[in-house]
């Protein structure tokens, strides 16, 4: 599987939930089950890769902002569901996280932002194919702190600095 059709897969299962995360998830498992065992492996990869890609100190408070604060488990969430959101926005993040901003729809804090469930699809995909559990992917483990500087999230007025666009429309 490349990169395209990773991405061809979480936008068409997104689009068929309608953006319900937990939607996204069944549909996600249902068309991962379509596929072979090594295809989900592969799924696997390319999800594990770019979540931890999103393991940034920038993107974590983004989704500080953006869920009215994020512990440990809430950022690993977020990270998920950023990815269930497609290349564009995933990408546009990474590169920009104030572009949350523009690049999200209707956000409502008690359902999105949280993708718990499309971190586990594959796992649970290959589980059923196979009855077994997935092997290790072979990627470096994930680091043991986020990527880049860290920040003060409590410090409210440094947050609306660094995200003036996402503080303006959910902060």
């Amino acid at each position: 599987m490349d990169e395209t059709e990773f991405w061809e897969i979480v936008d068409s299962t997104r689009e068929a939930a309608e953006g319900d995360p937990e939607d996204h998830a069944e549909l996600l498992v249902d068309r991962l089950l379509r596929s072979d065992p090594d295809s989900v492996l592969d799924f696997a990869r390319h999800f594990e890769s770019r979540y931890n890609r999103a393991y940034r100190w920038d993107l974590w408070g983004a989704a500080w902002v953006l869920l009215g604060g994020a512990s440990d488990d809430a950022f690993d969430y977020f990270r998920c569901w950023l990815i269930g959101q497609g290349r564009e926005v995933f990408e546009g993040a990474l590169h920009d996280p104030d572009s949350l901003a523009e690049s999200l729809g209707e956000f409502d804090e008690d359902v999105d932002g949280d993708g718990e469930d499309l971190g586990y699809a594959a796992d649970e995909a290959y589980e059923e194919l196979t009855g077994t559990v997935a092997p290790d992917l072979g990627l470096a483990p994930a680091p043991a702190e986020p990527d880049g500087t860290p920040i003060d999230f409590e410090n409210e007025s440094l947050l609306a600095g660094l995200y003036p666009r996402l503080t303006e429309r959910f902060g």
